[in-house]
């Protein structure tokens, strides 16, 4: 497997994400945007690509935010879906998957920071790539925004705060609002980034302390996120065997 990120801020690390493909012995690469690296001219050389979150939102402008092209990144996460390849975005990166097919973002209800429980559909307790998920996980949260829906999209997760945790755009195309790939690493660099929005926790619902932050233990959902992405990947790579024969 050829595993593509897109990383749009140094604070917005892959985590498990990137522990996991290089655990499996996958052939790992990266569009580091915001230190200057270009996006993949084609979608011929990955075949998963993994979009990152960030600050913006899909509406961001270059002149806003100079390193970030959300037109190029649809185009390439279009062509990528096009190809028949796994696609998988995070927050942010679920919000352009979004995009790319036609479906506007939306802002959630909520802002979430934090660790908090996502729920099961009926839709997610019938997939068998999330067979193995519990009804109720707690996962990781850091956002404002949720993915939009095209008319075959699935809301296959959902939370008190955010209706459209985890989004199924197709068989290998999937958008996750949370963030599942946090260890306690990537929370420091999001905690140094966030300290505005952390000092008004009280003020939010769903935002967290730093403390409370640090305080949490982040290996049952990536263990959880990993048993998906090795889901994920045979599906893809049964089905790509498939069509050779």
């Amino acid at each position: 497997m050829r595993v593509h990120f897109i990383v749009h801020e140094s604070f917005e690390a892959p985590g498990a994400y990137e522990s996991w493909a290089q655990q499996r012995g996958y052939q790992v690469s990266h569009s580091r945007v915001y230190a200057g690296d270009a996006l993949p001219a084609t979608a011929d050389g990955f075949d998963l690509l993994i979009i990152m979150g960030g600050p913006q939102d899909p509406h961001t402008t270059q002149a806003e935010c100079p390193h970030f092209d959300a037109r190029a990144e649809q185009a390439l996460i279009a062509a990528a879906i096009a190809g028949g390849k796994a696609v998988i975005g995070i927050c942010l990166g679920s919000q352009l998957i979004g995009e790319a097919l036609g479906a506007a973002f939306a802002h959630s209800p909520e802002k979430e920071i934090g660790k908090f429980p996502i729920t099961l559909t009926a839709a997610g307790k019938n997939h068998p790539l999330f067979a193995h998920f519990p009804e109720t996980l707690a996962v990781g949260h850091w956002h404002n925004d949720m993915p939009g829906l095209t008319a075959d999209a699935q809301v296959l997760a959902f939370s008190e705060g955010c209706p459209r945790q985890i989004v199924a755009y197709s068989d290998r195309v999937f958008g996750f609002q949370c963030h599942m790939e946090l260890t306690p690493e990537v929370v420091e660099q999001l905690i140094a980034h966030s300290e505005a929005d952390l000092s008004r926790a009280a003020q939010f619902r769903f935002v967290e302390t730093a403390e409370a932050l640090r305080a949490h233990d982040y290996r049952e959902m990536n263990d959880i996120l990993c048993q998906f992405l090795d889901k994920l990947t045979a599906y893809y790579q049964d089905a790509t065997q498939a069509l050779r024969h």
